[in-house]
C-alpha cells in the first residue's frame, strides 16, 4: 500500500489546508499523548496539541522533507510543553493529586483501574522530579522508542549530550525509586508497567 504522507506533506507545504488536516488526523493522538505525559493535565495538553499543530502549519515551509516529520512534529510538541514547564517551575504540586500519564481506559475493570492508577501516579510522581527536558527525552525513549539520534535531534542536543542527560535523569529516577521503598508497587515494574530490572 502506497504511504499518502509525502504527498499530503507536499500539497501542505503548497498551502493545502485539506492536506494538512489529513496529517493532523494521523498525528493528532501521538502529539495529545506526549503532552498529556509532559504537562499532566488533559486541559493543557488539549492546548498543547492544538498550539503544536499551527506552529507546524505555520513553520511548513521550514520543515526539511529529509527528516522524519513525526520526529519534526514531537520535538515541536516537547519544546512547547517543555517552555509551559519552565513557566510553572514555582508550582508545588501534591503527589496524591498528580494526574496519570496516559489518558484513562474508557472502561476498565475495578481492579485494572485501580492498579492502573496508582502506576500512573507512582511514574508520575517520579518524572515530576525530572527537568523539563530530561523528562521529554525520558518520555520519547521508553514511550515513543525514539532512537538516541532522533531524541538528539528533537531536543537540538549532541548525541553525547543526551546520553549523558539520560544517564543521569535514569540514575534519579532510580535513586528516587529506591527511597519509595515503603510503597506497595514492586520496583521490577518498568515505566510501561511491565518487568524490568530497577536500574529504569
Amino acid at each position: 500500500m502506497i504511504n499518502p504522507e509525502p504527498e499530503w506533506l507536499t500539497a501542505a507545504q503548497q498551502g493545502d489546508t485539506d492536506a494538512f488536516c489529513q496529517l493532523v488526523t494521523i498525528y493528532q493522538k501521538p502529539v495529545y499523548n506526549l503532552c498529556y505525559r509532559m504537562l499532566g493535565d488533559p486541559d493543557e495538553a488539549d492546548d498543547a496539541a492544538q498550539e503544536t499543530f499551527l506552529r507546524a502549519y505555520s513553520g511548513l515551509q521550514r520543515y526539511d522533507c529529509e527528516r522524519s516529520f513525526s520526529t519534526w512534529l514531537l520535538s515541536i510538541a516537547a519544546h512547547y510543553c517543555i517552555d509551559r514547564l519552565r513557566r510553572r517551575r514555582y508550582l508545588t504540586f501534591s503527589f496524591d493529586q498528580m494526574p496519570y500519564l496516559d489518558p484513562p481506559d474508557p472502561a476498565p475493570s475495578p481492579e485494572a483501574s485501580a492498579a492502573a492508577s496508582e502506576t500512573r501516579r507512582r511514574v508520575a510522581n517520579l518524572l515530576n522530579h525530572l527537568s523539563p527536558p530530561d523528562r521529554a527525552a525520558i518520555i520519547m525513549l521508553y514511550w515513543y522508542d525514539f532512537s538516541y539520534e532522533e531524541i538528539a535531534q528533537a531536543l537540538d542536543l549532541s548525541v553525547s549530550a543526551l546520553k549523558s542527560r539520560l544517564h543521569r535523569a535514569r540514575r534519579d529516577l532510580a535513586e528516587l525509586w529506591l527511597d519509595q521503598t515503603t510503597l506497595p508497587l514492586t520496583p521490577e515494574r518498568s515505566l510501561h508497567g511491565e518487568i524490568r530490572s530497577p536500574a529504569f
